[in-house]
């Protein structure tokens, strides 16, 4: 056992030439709490030195490998008129670390992965998803935006997979997660305690996913990936939109899609549309700036806080947004989410 801090929320080990990471909050899903991510950012500079530590895996307890950030703190002290960016700094300088991490970074993703999850572990080099993975980025479902490097993830994913991703916060499995190149690895989860050991003891990362590797077949049909296609890759939202209505009828897909896409905090959408669409042309440590100046807005908004009321706190109540419609949202008030902030940038 190592200690870095994070006390009984998360587990360091040396085993072998590896280091390990295991979050141990099951019953939270494995949600991050500020102390995990400052836990797991000294344990990367300490191993990343370490020349008996050859690569690091992250793995999670129960049945989700990692749900998100703990964001009912963040709403509270939000309500109490004390939001604070401190947690989200240290995170997403956390997620642009894991980028730059030099020695390879193993995420066992055997269950529930979204928000705060992805990025601990989507930004490393090897993200293995077994059948019981679950990924979502369900952010826009809060009045929230896909964050975490999700600006960075996100436009790289092959047939604008990861707009569609973003926009709508759907869920996908293994399969399509390997298609789009979102997982680098799909492995059977029965195969997991000895992939672990041969990682452990032989450090040949890319010899053992060989040997356990597998290739399921994406989820989603090809016709629906074409559809996604040819939606999600237009050059607005009001086109997105646009496009899934004159689609023509009798088209499930894009007929759940809109509805949807309606359910979700128009501003959210909006943003989430132009943090993707801007993302696509910079490098990490820019996306991660350029989402601290958007989490500091949202902080001080409306949407965020109503989101989480609505889905964690009043579980089951339909949120107000604000504005309520997409014809509603201001495009000057969207792109001042993405001005430069006036007490300066996130240092990295």
């Amino acid at each position: 056992m190592m200690d870095f801090g994070g006390g009984e929320e998360i587990r360091f080990e040396r085993i072998g030439k590896a280091g390990v990471v295991t979050l141990t909050r099951p019953k939270a899903l494995n949600a991050l709490t500020h102390g995990m991510v400052k836990a797991l950012a000294l344990a990367l500079d300490a191993w990343e030195t370490d020349p008996a530590v050859t690569l690091v895996v992250v793995k999670g307890e129960g049945r989700a490998f990692c749900a998100g950030g703990d964001i009912l703190a963040v709403y509270e002290a939000g309500r109490a008129g004390r939001p604070s960016p401190d947690f989200f700094a240290d995170e997403y300088r956390l997620n642009a670390r894991i980028r730059r991490f030099e020695k390879p970074y193993v995420s066992l993703i055997d269950g529930i992965v979204m928000g705060g999850g992805v990025g601990i572990s989507c930004h490393g080099s090897h993200r293995v998803m077994t059948e019981n993975a679950l990924f979502a980025m369900p952010e826009v479902g809060i009045g929230f935006f896909p964050d975490v490097g999700g600006s960075y993830i996100l436009p790289r994913l092959k047939g604008s997979f990861g707009m569609y991703l973003a926009l709508t916060g759907n869920r996908i499995r293994y399969g399509d997660a390997l298609s789009v190149c979102l997982a680098t690895h799909a492995v059977p989860s029965a195969a997991l305690g000895e992939l672990f050991s041969e990682l452990c003891e032989a450090g040949d990362v890319d010899g053992a996913l060989r040997k356990h590797g597998v290739t399921p077949g994406g989820e989603t049909d090809e016709a629906t990936l074409h559809s996604i296609q040819r939606h999600f890759s237009q050059s607005d939202l009001e086109a997105v939109l646009t496009s899934l209505r004159n689609s023509h009828s009798g088209d499930a897909f894009s007929a759940a899609t809109m509805e949807t896409l309606l359910k979700r905090s128009p501003t959210s959408l909006s943003v989430a549309f132009l943090q993707i669409t801007t993302g696509a042309m910079l490098d990490m440590d820019e996306c991660m700036r350029m989402e601290f100046r958007i989490l500091n807005r949202m902080l001080a908004g409306h949407d965020f806080y109503e989101g989480i009321r609505a889905t964690l706190v009043e579980k089951g109540t339909k949120p107000e947004w604000k504005p309520a419609t997409l014809d509603a949202v201001d495009r000057a008030a969207i792109d001042a989410y993405f001005a430069p902030l006036p007490d300066g940038e996130l240092e990295l």
